[in-house]
């Protein structure tokens, strides 16, 4: 509900709005890469490499560096010679706008290949959503189709890529649905420690976060399995990405020289998904190419 103050302004603004004229074919100007209007530019310091990051994000970030992206952020700067540096805070509506957009950071460490907000690198890993269950439970479930899909009780986010399919093939009614934005009262973990409890039999989840949970609770109990793409059925239930490194739009030297060590330090960087869970693919770059 808007609060008196607020819709007073947005009359007065219609107002002003409905009193101006203006030149037929004129066009009102947006500059995406200015962050929060009003506030002064931040000066950017050739010798430091300032990562946007959120605080508390595990498996990806948080403010003690523990994330994998923490470990290939350092990864990069050490390569170019920088000093490292965080501006943190949480990844949520605006964040582009308010962190890299702003200049208070010059670079995202992980977002998807194209992502039309900024400049994206080629692709350094592709992941998936993943069926995980217990491997002592006797299920076998290796794509949509399983038989065992349809005798157990499946967590999954709401609204999420994987209950496109589920929808199509008839599982919905066995679905738990978890939120997607998490708080203390919803952790990222809380369906892995669902599926340990017996409170689901099936936890369907992006596989960063999957994986990671899965490996740190009970690395030997837990069975992952890729969830088959379904962006050939429906858009809606794609199930796979290309994750690349971001920047600016018009900082492409940047990520020139960004490019240049992702392609020195492939093998560093898979060791890196590796030790922390990540399930990777091979990346795919014919169908969705990044935009360097």
């Amino acid at each position: 509900m808007l609060s008196w103050l607020r819709l007073g302004t947005v009359v007065v603004l219609m107002c002003i709005a409905s009193s101006q004229t203006f030149a037929e074919g004129t066009v009102l100007s947006f500059d995406p890469d200015v962050g929060r209007t009003g506030e002064a530019t931040p000066a950017t310091d050739p010798n430091v490499f300032r990562v946007c990051a959120d605080k508390d994000n595990m498996p990806y970030s948080n403010e003690k560096q523990q994330g994998f992206e923490n470990k290939i952020a350092e990864l990069l700067a050490t390569s170019m010679g920088k000093k490292l540096e965080y501006s943190f805070g949480y990844d949520r509506f605006g964040y582009i706008r308010t962190t890299l957009n702003a200049h208070l950071c010059d670079v995202i460490i992980g977002t998807g290949t194209g992502n039309d907000m900024m400049l994206t690198s080629h692709p350094y890993y592709r992941s998936s959503y993943v069926f995980i269950y217990k491997k002592s439970s006797g299920l076998k479930i290796t794509d949509w189709d399983s038989p065992d899909l349809r005798k157990a009780k499946i967590g999954v986010v709401d609204y999420a890529p994987p209950t496109r399919p589920l929808f199509d093939k008839g599982l919905m009614g066995n679905v738990v649905a978890y939120l997607m934005m998490h708080d203390p009262s919803n952790p990222p973990d809380l369906m892995v420690d669902d599926l340990l409890k017996g409170k689901i039999d099936v936890a369907i989840m992006w596989g960063p976060i999957g994986g990671y949970f899965a490996k740190q609770k009970a690395p030997d109990q837990l069975q992952i399995v890729p969830c088959p793409e379904y962006k050939q059925v429906n858009a809606h239930g794609k199930e796979d990405w290309n994750i690349s490194v971001g920047v600016r739009k018009k900082e492409k030297d940047f990520l020139t020289s960004i490019q240049s060590v992702l392609d020195q330090h492939k093998g560093d960087i898979e060791k890196i998904l590796n030790d922390y869970g990540i399930p990777h693919l091979p990346v795919v770059t014919k169908t969705e190419p990044g935009n360097m």
